[in-house]
């Protein structure tokens, strides 16, 4: 959020938190998350497969790693970037989850990963891809089913250069792809592909 102060940053925050207390308060489908001096707000629509595909690599990668946990639709905010994001899983040490916060630390985490919605795809490929380095996350995968598409893609080594910091290593997997992230191994062949009506 080039151009912001950290007034100003704290004050997007806190505008975020309250749309997000209205949200709820209303219903709890909405999704309230920052980028580049913005609020976004989005519906929640879940869907079958991509309810499944959050499940099957929440398991996956829990049973590799019994030290983390992943969250699913966690606040995760960023004081020093002033970004707030809702990843569909955050993968985590246990023992770095504030059980009292409202969300996690972002600096503590170990790797967010998001399935990408039919509905609002950009905010998984560009926005939050652009996002996630600065927030210091140092792992980010995408779990894309739509059906023309069915990839996963591993994006690591954040780092600065030209351009910002970025990350600068991505690994494109097919569905049914055994795919090295971290040091988790995931298995794609159960992942769900959407509907080609979708």
């Amino acid at each position: 959020m080039a151009g912001l102060t950290p007034d100003d940053k704290r004050l997007l925050h806190d505008f975020a938190e309250q749309i997000a207390e209205l949200a709820e308060r209303h219903q709890s489908r909405w999704k309230v998350q920052t980028s580049d001096g913005r609020i976004l707000v989005a519906i929640r629509t879940p869907t079958a497969p991509h309810g499944l595909n959050v499940v099957r690599l929440r398991r996956q990668i829990e049973a590799q790693s019994p030290d983390v946990i992943a969250l699913n639709d966690t606040n995760m905010h960023d004081p020093a970037t002033g970004l707030t994001k809702i990843p569909d899983l955050i993968v985590i040490a246990e023992e770095d989850v504030d059980g009292t916060a409202k969300g996690v630390d972002p600096r503590d985490v170990l790797m967010t990963m998001e399935v990408v919605s039919p509905s609002n795809s950009l905010d998984d490929i560009r926005e939050k891809l652009a996002d996630y380095p600065r927030m210091g996350i140092p792992l980010y995968v995408v779990v894309d089913p739509r059906h023309d598409k069915q990839t996963v893609t591993v994006h690591s080594d954040p780092s600065p250069g030209p351009d910002g910091l970025r990350y600068r290593k991505t690994v494109p997997h097919a569905f049914g792809d055994t795919v090295t992230a971290g040091r988790w191994t995931l298995e794609t062949a159960t992942l769900k592909s959407y509907p080609s009506d979708w």
